[in-house]
């Protein structure tokens, strides 16, 4: 149970090592977690889990309802988003079901909705129905003129992706995960431990010659030194294919990084959309959306840009004025409000229209790549269907027969529709710090920041204590609090008890 960040990485080789500390690859660590005999490490490049795609999504909490059916994403979407939403209710992570409307703003897109009703009830979706302009109205007063019927998705939620991924790290941690940071895996290559020592000679009858010889691994090389394995998992997202290709010789799927620029606007917006508003597919592509999140705020993006650098997370003047056009028609009034901030991601786009899950038991090795935006609602399906892949792989060399219960674990409540620390009496009579304010945009308290800085998987940032705790996110960026969160962090960090 270790989380590090620097120095030496144990010599002793790991039964399993998943790369990519990512929502899908920390799932990955904690389902393993749950088979105690298993020595196993999460590694990531970065200085904290989360901090690549997982980070900058639009947060929802897919019904799988637009999937293709029949496919591996339709099947995993479905049933990560009941293992998820249950996982949350358990792990306090914040969910909001806001249902979705696709709205039709032409005769085109109006025509597509008996499809789309049609792929839902493919998908074991049977919910959705369609609606008129009126009562598209009446449900969201503020959408922009025009809007001809919708398809009413009601199963469509909210989500905090940061908790999300945070408590499956948590949990993978403290069910024995070792979680090396910084550990960016530069070349993959075999390594042969020394064989034992020879038995004394009285007793070399009784050796088994084939078990004399070492066990051959997986060496991967870092900047941190080598890590070893006996088995790998590939969660690396952005770069699951070049882990495939250039260092294990597999080429089954090219990732061509997908940009998503979004607006976030101001939490006085809040009340001028009641659902997620979801564009039509049509042969033009998906469009934008407009969505609320759990931290009170609203969402417009995101662009969808094919790009060839896997490191391009910078917004653009020109996508940010397209996003802007395309809110007008939607929600007229949103446009009026403040900007909060403005982010790019980048998804994991393929040439294939499924997730890239591919097992290759003669090399003790799983590819988890092609995993899109849906990746956060399928993320613990995927890491049961990925933990079965290698049970069948394996077979009896990997004890995966019985798996242990890990310990429930309760995650800080980062959304509006809940209790926040600063609002309950209860704690702030148990512990002051509850009640001091330190970032007011956000209302988080001393002790937010106290408990984010001395949990399991502690953030290495002022981004990562934004994501554990909202400090720093709100209108003014941390223009007022930015110096109060500095000192917490940094005294933190020299004297461990600053806070």
């Amino acid at each position: 149970m270790t989380v590090t960040t620097k120095g030496p990485l144990p010599t002793e080789p790991y039964d399993v090592t998943v790369v990519g500390a990512g929502v899908v690859g920390s799932a990955i660590a904690r389902e393993l977690a749950g088979h105690h005999r298993l020595r196993v490490a999460l590694v990531e490049a970065s200085g904290d889990v989360g901090d690549g795609t997982s980070k900058a999504n639009t947060a929802i909490l897919h019904t799988g309802f637009d999937a293709v059916p029949g496919s591996l994403e339709s099947r995993l979407v479905r049933e990560g988003q009941r293992l998820l939403a249950a996982y949350a209710a358990e792990s306090g992570i914040p969910v909001e079901p806001v249902g979705a409307l696709l709205v039709a703003w032409d005769d085109e897109q109006l025509a597509a909705l008996p499809g789309l009703l049609k792929k839902a009830e493919a998908n074991a979706y049977n919910d959705a129905r369609i609606i008129g302009a009126d009562e598209v109205r009446s449900r969201e007063p503020h959408l922009g003129e025009g809007a001809l019927g919708a398809l009413d998705v009601p199963g469509e939620s909210i989500i905090c992706p940061w908790t999300t991924t945070l408590a499956y790290a948590t949990q993978a941690v403290r069910g024995g995960v070792d979680l090396h940071l910084n550990c960016e895996v530069e070349k993959v290559g075999s390594w042969e431990s020394p064989p034992p020592p020879p038995p004394p000679s009285d007793s070399a009858s009784d050796s088994d010659p084939a078990s004399s010889g070492g066990s051959d691994c997986h060496e991967l090389t870092t900047p941190r030194g080598a890590v070893r394995t006996r088995y790998l998992i590939n969660a690396a997202g952005l770069h699951a294919d070049v882990l495939d290709r250039r260092f294990l010789g597999h080429g089954a799927f090219t990732v061509t990084p997908r940009r998503g620029q979004l607006i976030v606007f101001d939490k006085l917006a809040r009340d001028l959309v009641r659902h997620i508003l979801l564009p039509v597919p049509t042969a033009l592509g998906k469009g934008v959306l407009v969505a609320p999140t759990v931290y009170g705020n609203v969402l417009l993006g995101p662009t969808a840009e094919e790009l060839d650098d896997k490191r391009a997370t910078g917004t653009t003047e020109e996508g940010l004025a397209g996003l802007r056009a395309k809110g007008r028609r939607i929600l007229p009034s949103l446009l009026d409000e403040e900007v909060t901030a403005v982010y790019a991601g980048l998804r994991a786009a393929t040439e294939h229209d499924d997730y890239q899950i591919h097992s290759s038991p003669e090399a003790r090795y799983i590819t988890v790549g092609g995993i899109r935006s849906t990746g956060l609602t399928a993320s613990m399906a995927i890491a049961e269907y990925v933990v079965g892949l290698l049970a069948d792989a394996a077979g009896p060399d990997l004890d995966l027969t019985v798996a242990g219960d890990l310990d429930p674990v309760g995650m800080p409540n980062l959304g509006e529709a809940f209790p926040r620390p600063y609002q309950r009496a209860d704690l702030i009579a148990t512990d002051s710090a509850y009640g001091s304010i330190i970032c007011h945009c956000e209302r988080v308290t001393r002790g937010e920041i106290r408990d984010a800085l001395i949990s399991t998987v502690p953030p290495g940032s002022l981004e990562g204590l934004r994501r554990r705790t909202r400090a720093r996110g709100g209108r003014c960026q941390g223009f007022y609090c930015g110096a109060a969160v500095r000192e917490l962090f940094d005294g933190w960090g020299e004297s461990g008890a600053a806070c």
